[in-house]
C-alpha cells in the first residue's frame, strides 16, 4: 500500500544523529576519502554504489535538512551545497543522488501537512533516502476511498533505484497537482535500472512502474505552487554544488609535468573553481532568507542567485574536465586512468540544467526595477 503506516522496516542500523555543523563537514570529508578510492572502477564498470548510499545513511548526513521542529539539525545552504560538493569531487554519482534526496526533503517540509511531515521526517532520521520523480503522460490517479487508485509509470530519475521513498509529482482529478510519497517496497510497484548514458553513469536513475496501487490520503501532499519554490531554488544551488565538485575532482586530477609553462591556463581555471564556490555560498545565503522569509521577493532573488550558481558551476565543470587534456596532452588518454569520467560526467550532467530557461528568466529578474542595483554586485568597488 502507498501509505506512510505501513512502511516496513529497513534493515539497516539506527543512523547517527549529527550534533553540529562541524561534525557535518567532517563527516563528509571522511566519507569522501572513503568513496573515492574506487570510484574510477565504480564507472568503468558500472558498479552501483548501495554500500556507499548505506554508509550515507547510518552517517546521519542525510538528514542534515530535517527542521529543528521535528529534532533535525537544519544546516545553513551554503554549508549544504558544500557537502555535497565534497561528495560529487569523491564520486559524482553519489552526489547526484544526494541532491536529490535532499531536494525532496525541502519539499516535503514546504507542502506537506504536519502529520506527513511527522512521519515522514522520522524516517529520514532513521536513515531513509527519498527520490523524487514525475509520472510520465498517461498515468491515472483515480479516487478510491480515503485516498486514490494509482497506476503508471515515472520518467526516469536519479537516486531512484537507492530511495526508500518516492516523491512523485502526479495529477489528481479533476486536475489537481499534488505529490504521492510512495514507500520503494510496496506491492504493486516495481522500479527498473534502465540508465544508458556515458556519464554519470552509477547515478542509481531508474524508472518506477506501478501496476495498480491504493495510496491512501495521508501520503499524498499538494504540489509546489508556480513561481520561485524553495525547494525549485535548493535544486539549483545543489546542481552547482555537484557540477562544483566534478570541477574539483578533474583539478585535482589534472597532471602536468611542466607547470611553469602553464602557470597562466592553471591560474584561469583556479579563479573560475574559487569564483564558482563563492557564487554558491552567495546563493546559499539568499536561499536562507528565502526560506525565513518566504515572500515572492526574497524567493524570486534566491532563484536567480541559485541559477546563476548552477550556470557558472556547469561551464565551470565542463572547462576544467578539458582542461585535463588540453594541458595534460596524451599523458592524461590513458584508458587505465579513466580521466575522460569528468568529462562524461560533467558533459551529461549539464543536460539536466534546463539553461535557456535559465537564462530568460534571469533575463526578466534583471530588468525589474532597481534590480540592477539589488540584485547584482556592483561593478564599482
Amino acid at each position: 500500500m502507498g501509505t506512510v503506516s505501513q512502511f516496513q522496516d529497513k534493515g539497516r542500523p539506527p543512523a547517527h544523529r549529527i550534533e553540529s555543523e562541524e561534525e557535518a563537514i567532517s563527516t563528509a570529508r571522511g566519507l569522501a576519502a572513503a568513496f573515492r578510492h574506487q570510484a574510477s572502477e565504480r564507472d568503468i564498470n558500472r558498479v552501483l554504489p548501495f554500500a556507499e548510499l548505506e554508509a550515507l545513511s547510518v552517517s546521519g548526513l542525510t538528514a542534515i535538512t530535517v527542521p529543528p521542529d521535528h529534532q533535525g539539525l537544519d544546516v545553513p545552504n551554503a554549508l549544504l551545497a558544500e557537502i555535497v560538493a565534497i561528495i560529487a569531487e569523491a564520486d559524482a554519482s553519489i552526489g547526484e543522488a544526494l541532491q536529490n534526496h535532499f531536494c525532496v526533503l525541502e519539499t516535503l517540509r514546504t507542502y506537506a501537512g504536519e502529520d506527513l511531515k511527522a512521519s515522514l521526517f522520522t524516517r529520514a532520521l532513521l536513515g531513509d533516502r527519498f527520490a523524487g520523480a514525475s509520472f510520465a503522460e498517461g498515468a491515472e490517479l483515480t479516487a478510491e476511498g480515503p485516498g486514490y487508485r494509482l497506476s503508471g509509470r515515472t520518467r526516469q530519475a536519479p537516486g531512484i533505484l537507492f530511495a526508500d521513498w518516492i516523491a512523485a509529482a502526479a495529477t489528481a482529478p479533476p486536475s489537481r497537482p499534488v505529490t504521492l510519497y510512495l514507500a520503494r517496497d510496496a506491492e504493486g510497484m516495481q522500479v527498473i535500472d534502465d540508465w544508458d548514458g556515458f556519464g554519470q553513469r552509477t547515478n542509481g536513475s531508474g524508472t518506477a512502474i506501478i501496476g495498480s496501487l491504493h495510496v491512501n490520503a495521508d501520503a499524498i501532499a499538494p504540489a509546489p505552487s508556480s513561481g520561485n519554490p524553495t525547494g525549485i531554488s535548493l535544486g539549483l544551488l545543489l546542481k552547482a554544488g555537484v557540477s562544483l565538485g566534478i570541477a574539483r575532482a578533474a583539478w585535482t586530477d589534472l597532471a602536468i609535468d611542466d607547470r611553469a609553462a602553464v602557470l597562466a591556463q592553471l591560474g584561469e581555471r583556479a579563479v573560475r573553481i574559487e569564483a564558482t564556490a563563492a557564487a554558491l555560498e552567495r546563493a546559499g545565503r539568499k536561499l536562507d532568507i528565502a526560506q525565513v522569509n518566504p515572500v515572492e521577493a526574497a524567493m524570486a532573488d534566491a532563484h536567480f542567485s541559485a541559477s546563476a550558481a548552477a550556470l557558472l558551476a556547469g561551464e565551470t565543470a565542463i572547462d576544467t574536465a578539458n582542461a585535463l587534456f588540453e594541458l595534460a596532452g596524451e599523458t592524461s588518454a590513458g584508458i587505465g586512468l579513466n580521466l575522460d569520467r569528468h568529462w562524461r560526467n560533467a558533459r551529461i550532467y549539464a543536460l539536466s540544467l534546463p539553461r535557456d530557461k535559465l537564462l530568460r528568466a534571469a533575463g526578466e529578474y534583471s530588468a525589474l526595477p532597481g534590480k540592477m542595483g539589488s540584485g547584482f554586485p556592483s561593478a564599482i568597488a
